[in-house]
């Protein structure tokens, strides 16, 4: 039943048991995606120059309120552009109790093929608060 979510390599890269590339598919390779989108910049993807979320340009910006609430508006279009498996819930974003210079952003969404509830969480490296 997985394989209407979809199937492709593996998020990181990596190598199987059996020595051959790592495969992701189900819920798992929606997540993987998820992580794949938020971390690409725009101009990375020669084919799709506008792919991804481009959260490095807030490397540098302080970790306050302010940047969690452009951050949490930039990652809910690019979902909602890149990734149509998914219905998108909610998006919250707030400082990384373990690390002043990162923030995290908390995605729940809803699988359009199933209506099963998922969530996932993001760190995302900022400047200090």
């Amino acid at each position: 039943m997985s394989s209407i979510f979809g199937k492709s390599l593996s998020f990181p890269p990596r190598v199987g048991a059996d020595g051959r590339m790592a495969w992701s598919e189900g819920e798992t390779n929606i997540r993987e995606s998820i992580a794949i989108i938020l971390k690409t910049e725009a101009g990375e993807r020669l084919m799709l120059p506008d792919f991804g979320a481009g959260l490095g340009r807030f490397l540098f910006e302080p970790n306050n309120a302010a940047t969690h609430v452009r951050l949490a508006d930039v990652i809910q279009n690019a979902l909602r552009r890149w990734e149509p498996r998914i219905s998108l819930l909610s998006v919250e974003v707030g400082p990384d109790p373990d690390d002043d210079s990162a923030a995290i952003a908390a995605i729940a969404y809803r699988l359009v093929a199933t209506g099963a509830a998922e969530q996932t969480r993001v760190a995302i490296p900022l400047g200090s608060a």
